[in-house]
């Protein structure tokens, strides 16, 4: 049942090829959306791949999709794609931030490479999106930032994923005042375990491990994720901003 109307809207959602960024957009296209499904086009092609997937699912349902390649960790990538939306579509009304990578190593075994790519694409990657989409974004339109549990759970192995994370909470403050005279909202959505292709390398004991501590007894389901962003992307959101919803099922 769709519980949103979006129709007219633009979106444009980073890293939608797979995983929770495809819920989300998913989730758009259903209501009615115009989205846009952003990837990085890596050398091995896998990207293109689940973005041609996703592009299929939703032809075939009749939804407006549309692909946009950028690496957001390249500020002059981000500059043209939002050039592309605006020859595209004008511009837009709902900004998602949410292309991120790991890279899970303790400090000490961690390599600068590491650290930046990081930081590069999850913290720097939404600071390039929020910096020029803000420039076609319509007044009273919205950005929601994916941030992660990590950012104040400070799990092993996640210093470079947790102090990315943690920015993006920090920026999503900064920008909600600074757009506030537009009505623009920005808001923060934190997962906790969610059941992605990037739990792919964790053993069956380990997330039998994390479902013991989580209150409602399973992980979250990418489209878990996606019901919280379209409300905060909703009308009825419009006096939330600035805020950090975390969706983890009661955990922390």
């Amino acid at each position: 049942m769709i519980r949103y109307d979006f129709q007219g809207k633009r979106v444009l959602v980073t890293g939608s090829s797979r995983g929770i960024g495809a819920a989300i957009l998913e989730a758009f296209a259903r209501a009615g959306a115009r989205c846009f499904l952003n990837y990085f086009a890596d050398p091995e092609g896998n990207n293109q791949r689940d973005a041609e997937t996703i592009l299929d699912k939703c032809c075939s349902a009749g939804l407006r999709v549309e692909p946009v390649v950028a690496d957001v960790s390249r500020p002059e990538q981000v500059q043209q794609m939002m050039q592309t939306l605006v020859r595209a579509a004008g511009g837009l009304d709902i900004l998602v931030n949410n292309a991120g990578i790991l890279r899970d190593r303790s400090v000490r075994k961690m390599t600068l490479e590491d650290w930046h790519a990081v930081l590069d694409i999850n913290l720097s990657g939404v600071f390039y999106c929020c910096k020029w989409g803000a420039e076609i974004l319509q007044d009273g339109g919205r950005i929601v930032n994916i941030s992660s549990v990590a950012a104040w759970a400070g799990f092993y192995g996640q210093a470079n994923y947790a102090a990315a994370k943690a920015g993006v909470i920090a920026l999503t403050r900064v920008l909600a005042k600074e757009l506030a005279k537009r009505q623009i909202t920005v808001n923060a959505v934190a997962p906790g375990v969610v059941h992605t292709p990037m739990l792919a390398g964790l053993r069956p004991e380990v997330l039998a491990e994390y479902e013991k501590q989580i209150p409602l007894g399973r992980l979250a389901q990418p489209s878990d994720i996606a019901h919280a962003v379209l409300f905060l992307a909703s009308p009825e959101s419009g006096y939330i901003t600035g805020q950090v919803l975390p969706v983890t099922g009661g955990w922390f």
